[in-house]
Formats: structure tokens, sequence, C-alpha cells
């Protein structure tokens, strides 16, 4: 199996702004009271373009679907929350905490991925589980190491451990769980996707280890990391605030590897960090101020990772 892909669905927003209906547990979003509706959106687009544009010139293949009007889907830009693509040709549909989220499921978006000549044969659809006040949004919820059919999952009002262990059993996976807390008015709270505070690529990690407040926990992700030859890379709680967890690993031209993030991600880091993550691969990093602080997503949560098989 492979761990990254030259291949990324993005989603391009049509009426982005702060949702309010995910703001409720995604303590990273913020209002900004200083912008109209209007220039959210026109920032949020301009940085969206930029991004493509950059991915697209280190020869990673952006497919580009364009949100729809007809929905209120403020955070259609992150994808990955709602779909997932395997080597298999199966396909994950995921069940969303907020409600308008739910909208952003749209069956032409796979007609699309089938007219760029990827085969679906199967679609697991998780999604029943929203009648129950169950969710797990995707690989925002799921980190998956695809090599060695583990799966890393923080459990949050958007990650429901037992709709975790059944995805693991349906797909294969060996599932690793814990809670990543964030520090939110001195209170301890759940952070809302697994994706915030760790990213995993080929041959190395980027964690925030301080998050996971239980030491049994933060042994047993540790230990599986390292069994696994992944050099720990470890990031603070206040660079999870700048998004340096929401990384991703994806494949340019010729087969060259690349870890993409936010320019606030990369100024964060230190440049030990940096010679340590550029011993495994180059960095992409492109601006999304905008779409940082309106959605409380990033680089990664707008990258929906395509591996289904090539039609024959």
């Amino acid at each position: 199996m492979k761990q990254v892909t030259n291949t990324i669905l993005m989603i391009r927003p049509v009426s982005f702004r702060m949702n309010e209906q995910t703001a409720v547990n995604n303590y990273y979003q913020k209002v900004l009271d200083t912008l109209t509706p209007e220039s959210v959106q026109f920032k949020a687009l301009q940085e969206f373009d930029t991004y493509v544009d950059k991915l697209r010139s280190f020869g990673v293949n952006v497919i580009v679907v364009s949100d729809t009007k007809e929905t209120d889907t403020p955070d259609s830009i992150f994808p990955n929350n709602w779909i997932s693509f395997h080597e298999s040709g199966d396909v994950g549909l995921y069940p969303m905490f907020a409600e308008n989220r739910r909208l952003e499921r749209r069956e032409e978006i796979l007609d699309r991925i089938e007219e760029e000549g990827f085969a679906i044969e199967n679609v697991i659809d998780y999604t029943s589980a929203e009648s129950e006040e169950l969710f797990l949004e995707g690989t925002g919820s799921l980190l998956l190491d695809r090599q060695n059919d583990k799966a890393y999952c923080a459990l949050s009002p958007r990650a429901d451990e037992d709709l975790f262990i059944e995805f693991c059993e349906d797909f294969e996976y060996t599932p690793i769980t814990f809670v990543a807390y964030q520090t939110v008015n001195n209170e301890r709270l759940p952070i809302y996707h697994t994706n915030v505070m760790m990213c995993l690529a080929e041959t190395f990690a980027v964690i925030c280890l301080e998050c996971i407040d239980d030491k049994k926990e933060r042994k047993n992700v540790v230990k599986n990391l390292k069994e696994d030859g992944k050099e720990i890379i470890a990031i603070s709680e206040k660079q999870v605030t700048n998004f340096a967890g929401n990384m991703l690993q994806v494949l340019g031209a010729n087969d060259e590897r690349f870890l993409v993030m936010s320019n606030s991600a990369y100024e964060s880091l230190t440049t030990q960090q940096i010679n340590a993550i550029e011993k495994h691969c180059k960095i992409i990093s492109s601006s999304l101020d905008t779409i940082e602080a309106c959605g409380g997503g990033s680089a990664r949560c707008m990258m929906a990772e395509v591996f289904l098989p090539k039609r024959v």
C-alpha cells in the first residue's frame, strides 16, 4: 500500500465564511469583524487559487471541483472530512457533526473523480450514524498509516470510538486511540480533529505529544510510530495553534516527496524542526491566513487524497 499519492481533490469555495455550527467545538475559528462576508470569500478564493497553482507547479495532480451556491456549505473547502479514497477502489463516506456540512456530500464529485479515469468499486457509507448523533469526520479524525495498516484517532465529539473501530474492521486497520487536548480558557478540552495535532508521512511523523495528557496513551502512540520506523518530530501546543500539525505529504513530479503546510505553520517551526523534516522531503508552504482564521482548518484539511486505482 502507498502512503502518499500524486492526486488530490480540492473544492473551490463559493460562499466561504466562519461556520457557526462548527465553532462550538473548533476553538481555532475566529470572527474577522474587520472583513465583510464578501471580502472573506474573496480572500479565501485568492488563497485557494494560489495554493492550487503552487501544488500544480511542483507536479501535484489537483482535481478542482467548484462548490455550489445551491447549498449553504461554508466549510466545503475541507473535503477530507466527508470522503476518503482507497487503493482497493473503496470510497468512505463519513457522518458529520455540523448539519450544514452534511450538504457537502455531492454525488457529482464522485462522478468527476470517475471522469478523471479512476475506478470506484464500492462505497462504504457511515452517514446513517448521524441519526444517532455519532460522528467520524474522515481523514480529519482518521490518520491512516496505509503501509503498516494502522489508524490513529484522537477521540472527540467528532470522532466516536465505536465508529472508528467499525471503520478499522471494514478497511482492515489496527486501531490506535487516544484523546488529544488543548487549553481553552484555562480548561483542557479535546481537540476536534486528529489531523490538527498530528501528521503521518512515509518515514516520519509530526506530532504534538504534549496534547496527549494520558501517559499510557502517549507511550502507546510513540511505541507504534517507533515500531514502524518513523522519526518523531515533536511540536508544541503553541505550534498546533499555528496549524503546524495540519500538514500532508504528497507526491510531485517524478515521484518527488513534499510536505505541504501553510505559511503560518512553516513560520512557527524552529530551524531544527525544519531541518528534521527536510531530511525526509522538501516543504511546500502557502498563505492560508483567512481560511485558517475563519475555517479553523488549514493545508491538510483542504486536500482529499485520491488513492483509487486507474480504470483499465
